[in-house]
């Protein structure tokens, strides 16, 4: 939780674009970038935004001006990430479960390519042979993450090629002759504790004997962000350090050198981003003090799907004596954004703020409910822009064949 916008220029923005109302700080993305930078070796690491946490272009131009690359989950991340000015080789697309064209496409876009099946490496293998360099993606069975939803690297997860299933593996590589220079990992989001990665640089260990051509080992992302007032996230210099020792380790270990590839996303944008939503209703039940807002989880389901904190404040009136409230959505769900929430007394009309809200907020957000979503403002140089506007009843009907 980093409050980098002051309540002033948050409430101007809200009086200017109206609320609901997402609104990013690039220069915090800038900040963020700049701090991970610094923690480690310059020379062995390469970082991959993770767009999926958020892909409106203008901040995919944040990321791509301050010299980071791009990580991306789909062939519609990728053309955006084209569309931007990512160079080719600035951008790395890691499939999963995906029909063989994306990743074809994807190859023949000039992209880095992370394959996560034995099925699509087969694909792969007819398709190209030798003749274009690949990475693929490693299931490590660690379990690790602040959620069963966002842990990736355990037995029972769909991503990634087993580690059991190494011989299988070879077997497609050698029948193709596949130039595989990519190991890629990843655990999960959330993941405070450094030996987690150290995990997976010991798999590395183990599997760098078999693959003779790699020199990329990918460790993915999932940096712990802090949300609640006093948590804290990932220690990134820590991070750095064991990753700068491991790398010359395996680097002296079999003779090569290797580069260390991350995909943070969540860390980049998450405390740039903030949430304004307006309080509709106030209504009590019992001991409950209910807080309705004109949004829900239609605009911030990340509370409902995985139980997420959001620290939320009152920038109508910050320094009101707290109470507790029961904060929830307009959506005919049951889409409660915080239970039994300290927060300085409320009345109707005042705006309440969401923090870390540049992460999975607009990304995740739907039509739900026949609602509109919300308007997206970048603030950079001391300006705000609107970088997408708010739906309009038109854009219910435009995709839909009239009758």
């Amino acid at each position: 939780m980093n409050a980098s916008l002051s309540f002033n220029t948050l409430n101007a923005a809200a009086e200017k674009f109206g609320t609901p109302l997402y609104v990013y700080h690039a220069e915090k993305i800038e900040q963020q970038y700049q701090h991970l930078c610094a923690q480690f070796e310059p020379t062995q690491t390469k970082f991959f935004y993770a767009c999926k946490a958020l892909t409106n272009i203008h901040i995919l131009k944040v990321i791509k001006d301050m010299g980071c690359n791009i990580d991306c989950s789909s062939i519609n991340e990728v053309q955006l990430a084209l569309h931007v000015g990512f160079l080719p080789n600035n951008i790395l697309y890691t499939s999963n479960s995906v029909g063989f064209d994306e990743i074809s496409t994807a190859v023949e876009l000039g992209v880095n390519v992370n394959i996560d099946s034995l099925s699509n490496l087969e694909k792969f293998g007819q398709a190209f042979g030798g003749t274009k360099a690949i990475g693929v993606r490693i299931r490590p069975d660690v379990m690790a993450g602040g959620n069963l939803k966002i842990s990736t690297g355990h037995v029972k997860s769909k991503f990634g090629i087993p580690l059991t299933q190494l011989d299988a593996l070879k077997l497609i590589q050698e029948k193709y002759k596949i130039n595989i220079h990519t190991l890629h990992i990843h655990t999960g989001s959330e993941i405070k504790d450094v030996a987690v990665f150290m995990k997976s640089a010991a798999v590395f260990d183990t599997l760098l004997p078999h693959f003779p051509t790699v020199n990329v080992l990918d460790f993915g992302g999932g940096f712990k962000v802090p949300y609640a007032p006093g948590e804290q996230g990932t220690d990134m210099a820590q991070l750095g350090a064991e990753v700068k020792k491991v790398m010359k380790q395996l680097s002296e270990k079999f003779g090569r050198q290797f580069i260390a590839w991350f995909e943070p996303g969540k860390y980049m944008v998450s405390e740039a981003g903030f949430f304004i939503a307006k309080v509709n209703v106030l209504k009590t039940s019992g001991e409950i003090s209910f807080a309705g807002l004109n949004t829900g989880l239609n605009h911030l389901i990340r509370p409902m799907f995985y139980d997420a904190y959001h620290h939320i404040d009152n920038m109508t009136s910050p320094n009101n004596p707290s109470k507790q409230y029961a904060v929830v959505g307009n959506i005919c769900e049951t889409d409660t954004f915080a239970w039994d929430r300290a927060i300085p007394e409320i009345a109707e009309g005042d705006l309440l703020v969401f923090y870390n809200a540049g992460a999975y907020g607009y990304e995740m957000a739907s039509n739900y409910n026949a609602r509109f979503k919300p308007a997206q403002v970048l603030y950079q140089q001391d300006t705000a822009k609107l970088i997408s506007r708010a739906d309009q009843f038109e854009d219910l009907l435009s995709l839909q064949v009239p009758l």
